[in-house]
This record gives C-alpha cells, structure tokens and sequence, in this order.
C-alpha cells in the first residue's frame, strides 16, 4: 500500500492522516469499525465456552443451513459458487454481508471465496476454528495471509470491513493487524 493509500484510510477512519500505519492508526481503525457495530453485538465473545453456549459443538455440521449466493459474483478457483453452508444462526446476517458487497466497487474481493465451514483447529493451535462452527469466511487469502500486515502489505479493502461490522462481525486485518482475509461472527 502505498503512503497514499494509508493518508486517504486514515483519513476516512478520523485519524492524522500521515502516512504511517502505526498505534494512532490501529486504535482509530477499531473505534471505526467498532462504531459501525450494532448495540447490543448480536454475536458471542470468542472464547470457547461462549462459542460451545451459542454455536454448539465444533464440527457439528447439523446447525449448517445453505445460503444462495448465485447472483453475488461468488467464485472458488475460478467456478461460480451456487451456495455456501454457514451456521444457521449467523446465515442471515452472511447473506446480507455478502448482498452488501456484491454491491460495492471492491465486489471483487467475492471473486476470490475460500470457504466457510471447515472442521479444523485454529491455524498453529488445538482450539476449533470459528471455521469448525460455520462461523467464519474467508476472502483473498492469497493476497490477505495469516501472516501478512494489514493494511501496509496486505489488500483487504476498507469498504469489505465496514460491511461485516454493520452486522457485528470482526475483521481479523483491522483487529489483529494481519490474517485480512478472516471474518467471524464474534465480538
């Protein structure tokens, strides 16, 4: 990203645009996001016990509903995607995600699905994934890794951000500065 990228985000977020993404920026970018958050957050927080109590098991593919994404631009290595299985209980608020982006000009991230459920430890842990519960989605995972730094190296638009926080749901890149492709639906 170039310096003048970060000047128009940190404009857009209402910090000192200056070019540097720093402690000022990250803190400016999660009051951003967290203000576009509905009140009372509709999701659980992320640890295990709260995810067991509103999820249920991990892996427990029986909670999985199909969402329609036909006519979102959803594509998979290059293949139309016709539905994804998501938990039931955050289908709606997905769907209504992914309807928002399809409208956007950055509706391309959609171009470049990676999944949602898969039954599976956290990256380099033993604890589930939200990934276990149908919970979260990833987008752009080739330009937006695990370990690549948001948003100096990685992609992951702004305008994608803010459309999963209208429906409560955290962004990995803007919350823990890396892995910009993850979204969950948890506090």
């Amino acid at each position: 990203m170039t310096t003048a990228h970060i000047i128009a985000l940190q404009d857009r977020i209402g910090t000192e645009p200056d070019g540097f993404w720093g402690p000022a920026s990250i803190a400016a970018c999660i009051r951003h996001l967290r203000g576009l958050m509905p009140y009372p957050n509709p999701w659980p927080s992320p640890d295990q016990d709260s995810l067991r109590a509103f999820y249920g098991t991990a892996g427990d593919e029986s909670r999985l509903v199909n969402i329609d994404v036909r006519k979102l631009g959803v594509d998979y290595d290059d293949e139309p995607v016709k539905t994804i299985r998501v938990h039931e209980r955050c289908a709606d608020s997905l769907l209504r995600v992914l309807t928002a982006i399809s409208k956007l000009q950055e509706r391309y991230v959609l171009q470049d699905y990676a999944g949602v459920f898969s039954n599976r430890p956290m990256r380099g842990g033993r604890l589930p994934s939200l990934h276990a519960r149908g919970a979260a989605i990833d987008l752009r995972p080739q330009t937006n890794g695990n370990h690549v730094h948001w948003p100096v190296a990685s992609d992951m638009p702004l305008a994608v951000m803010e459309a999963f926080s209208r429906e409560g749901w955290k962004s990995a890149g803007a919350f823990w500065g890396r892995d910009a492709m993850h979204f969950q639906a948890t506090v």
